[in-house]
């Protein structure tokens, strides 16, 4: 009886593919843009599916997903939890991979061939480059411009057309209110280079990804103009934004030049002396990019998945659960009311692979310094 409910259900998702693979051949015909976009896209290369109806039916032929990301554990874990709600059919997966050591071994199981057990993988943008040729070629942007999937454009790379981010962060400035009145902390980034805030009066991160997001706005030539400036007015050199928030907290040090929103608004939840100030051109720089890798044996549930994180419920658990790390590209996200209406410094697809070599022009103009804390 078993073996015969097992037949029939293949036959079944044999059907349902043919029938799809029909609605979607009818649909591309029946839009002439679409057809042409799926041409154009398959003689560069690229996968195109011509409607959501040929996604759906290949992910559940796949039946399984495995995802690896950056985001907290907990926040993969409430959208894998949504994910299988929406889509029952694929038993899905989501684990947290963090630091620089497994990105590496990530890369180098891909350059093997060994890189078979997940489908969806996080794209480190300081090896960009080295991940690229190991990823899909799903014309994701070319499907987003025709509704297949309802991914917001500026959230997919241009160029390559088939990674996309699916959130972001905003440095700002942190002080202690104890310790500091909100209207001493500058109203511009220059306000720093005041004479109260010579000798050791704010804290400063020696990677410097805070001033490198200011390279879109301001160009290379004033940002590391701005930088020896900084270093002359001898702040205290931290490495780290969460060690250097305990020491706002405390009292040790009054000001922080530069950490990221979502980590002072989630500080600022259990210590109301923490405040914080945004200052224009707000750096804003792209975060968590993911792809599909080129063996993933899911492509389709895949496809899927980044469909769903970058859509509103999806960031809304971002958001709720990273915190507050959702796109500022998505409509009501947290970040998207705080900046609406201010002027942006934003690293975007034109800046993220170059951000390691803003970083270290900016370091060689600080003087090379090493963590005070």
């Amino acid at each position: 009886m078993k073996l015969e409910l097992k037949k029939l259900y293949v036959v079944f998702i044999s059907i349902l593919g043919l029938c799809a693979g029909v609605v979607s051949a009818h649909a591309a015909a029946a839009n002439p843009a679409l057809l042409k976009a799926k041409k154009e896209a398959e003689a560069k290369g690229y996968v195109f599916a011509a409607g959501q109806e040929e996604v759906i039916a290949n992910a559940k032929k796949e039946g399984k997903l495995r995802v690896m990301g950056s985001l907290d554990a907990k926040t993969l874990k409430a959208l894998n939890e949504a994910f299988r709600k929406k889509y029952p059919f694929i038993d899905s997966q989501a684990q947290e991979i963090a630091g620089t050591d497994n990105y590496i071994r990530m890369i180098q199981e891909m350059k093997a061939g060994m890189a078979k057990s997940w489908d969806v993988n996080y794209v480190a943008f300081d090896m960009y480059p080295e991940y690229l040729p190991f990823q899909k070629k799903f014309d994701i942007l070319g499907m987003a411009q025709h509704g297949v999937v309802q991914i917001p454009q500026k959230m997919i790379d241009p160029a390559n057309r088939h990674v996309v981010v699916v959130a972001s962060d905003l440095q700002v400035v942190a002080f202690n209110k104890k310790n500091i009145a909100p209207e001493r902390i500058p109203n511009t980034w220059e306000g720093f280079l005041r004479e109260e805030f010579s000798g050791r009066k704010f804290m400063l991160d020696i990677r410097p990804k805070d001033l490198a997001a200011l390279v879109p706005a301001w160009g290379m030539e004033k940002t590391v103009d701005f930088a020896r400036k900084l270093a002359a007015q001898k702040p205290v050199w931290i490495r780290g934004n969460s060690r250097a928030l305990v020491m706002i907290q405390s009292g040790e040090y009054s000001t922080l030049f530069g950490p990221n929103l979502a980590t002072v608004l989630e500080v600022e939840k259990k210590n109301s002396n923490i405040g914080y100030k945004i200052l224009e051109p707000v750096p804003t720089r792209l975060n968590e990019a993911q792809a599909i890798l080129n063996g993933a044996s899911n492509p389709y549930a895949g496809l899927l998945w980044l469909d769903f994180v970058c859509s509103p419920a999806g960031q809304a658990l971002i958001d709720q659960h990273e915190p507050y790390g959702a796109s500022y590209l998505t409509t009501g996200s947290v970040q998207d009311k705080i900046v609406r209406g201010l002027k942006l410094s934003v690293v975007d697809w034109d800046h993220v692979t170059k951000l390691e070599e803003y970083q270290k022009k900016i370091t060689e103009a600080y003087g090379f310094p090493r963590a005070d804390k």
